[in-house]
């Protein structure tokens, strides 16, 4: 009996340790994010951290393709936030690559401008919310492409830029809608008619000699800095990062809004449909809505915030051009439009002709 006691007690004292170390692999949390790179003040995340004892994870994408590549394959239980581009919502929602938000866990909506909410991409922002905005046109160097006109035809027209290397954005839709400004389309441009005719001019400035290829917003800011390229497709905020921390790399690199239109986008934050941690990951958007975190974001990463309660916090050159866009520059910025159904897939096949020709 004593015997059958002394091996009953070590079972029942093996099973304490084991449930106590499994209650503790539970509270030892993570927060995976998969964001833009340069895209977050290492030193918000570290607040995050100490504030609710975690750890977070950073993986890093360059262009919206790739995230959602990435969340079709399985990363959509691998992450706990992400930060997809306005119009690519839509497909994330009806993919059923992202669950809706409890709006309870996020007071800091409030705090929001209300141009910024209930957006059309997101009707009553319930899958999504916006984390940063922007604008996408060109960067150039202003000494070796000295007097072009501030337009698309530096990338389009062989007559303006006949020699000088260049390059376009992977992204399909905003690459084919450069296109379709460029030609007077518009850069909403729908439907096969407007989109042939813009895969006949990529095509026909792929076989330049002075093209670069597809090359993403941030990597072809270091190749202008490196001298291995003079014009781009970006980013206005990336443009103002690397401007500010190399400017001497950057002194002849300009960045301008094409006089034919550019795109306005909002990155939003959401939560894949099969996130590890979605209680810890609500937190983190709220996190991130808090006034002051909001103005340390931008003032970080030179990108103007949604958030209405930052802006007296934000550094003055965010409140001007390239970063807030005037109101005639406004008038020529448009959203990419989001893609569904047989237009979706008329378009897909229509990018992959352009990029194997």
């Amino acid at each position: 009996m004593k015997l059958r006691r002394a091996v009953w007690l070590m079972l029942c004292l093996i099973g304490l340790v084991l449930a106590s170390g499994t209650v503790f692999a539970q509270s030892a949390k993570k927060l995976f994010l998969f964001n833009w790179s340069q895209y977050m003040d290492p030193a918000i995340i570290k607040a995050f951290e100490k504030k609710y004892d975690v750890e977070v994870v950073r993986s890093f994408y360059d262009s919206n393709p790739q995230l959602f590549a990435k969340l079709r394959s399985g990363g959509a239980s691998q992450y706990d936030v992400i930060f997809p581009s306005n119009y690519y919502v839509p497909r994330l929602i009806k993919t059923n690559l992202i669950q809706p938000l409890n709006h309870d866990e996020i007071p800091n909506l409030d705090n929001l401008k209300s141009r910024f909410r209930d957006p059309p991409y997101d009707p009553q922002d319930r899958y999504s919310v916006p984390y940063q905005w922007g604008t996408t046109g060109i960067a150039y160097n202003a000494d070796d492409l000295a007097n072009v006109p501030k337009s698309w035809s530096i990338l389009f027209d062989r007559g303006v830029n006949p020699d000088n290397p260049f390059a376009l954005i992977p992204d399909g839709q905003v690459t084919v809608a450069a296109a379709c400004a460029y030609l007077g389309i518009g850069w909403r441009c729908k439907g096969e008619k407007s989109w042939k005719k813009a895969a006949q001019l990529l095509i026909k400035t792929k076989t330049r000699s002075n093209f670069n290829g597809f090359v993403s917003g941030t990597p072809i800011l270091q190749q202008l800095a490196r001298g291995n390229a003079d014009a781009g497709m970006t980013f206005n905020g990336d443009y103002m990062f690397y401007k500010k921390r190399n400017p001497e790399a950057f002194s002849d690199i300009e960045y301008f809004i094409p006089k034919e239109g550019g795109e306005l986008w909002v990155d939003a934050m959401a939560i894949p449909v099969n996130a590890p941690h979605p209680k810890l990951a609500h937190k983190f958007i709220n996190f991130i809505l808090k006034a002051k975190v909001g103005a340390q974001l931008s003032n970080w990463n030179a990108y103007a915030t949604p958030n209405e309660i930052s802006q007296p916090m934000l550094k003055k050159s965010l409140q001007k051009p390239p970063i807030t866009p005037t109101q005639n520059q406004m008038k020529r910025l448009r959203f990419t439009p989001s893609l569904k159904g047989e237009n979706l897939h008329m378009f897909q096949q229509l990018w992959t002709d352009i990029k194997s020709r």
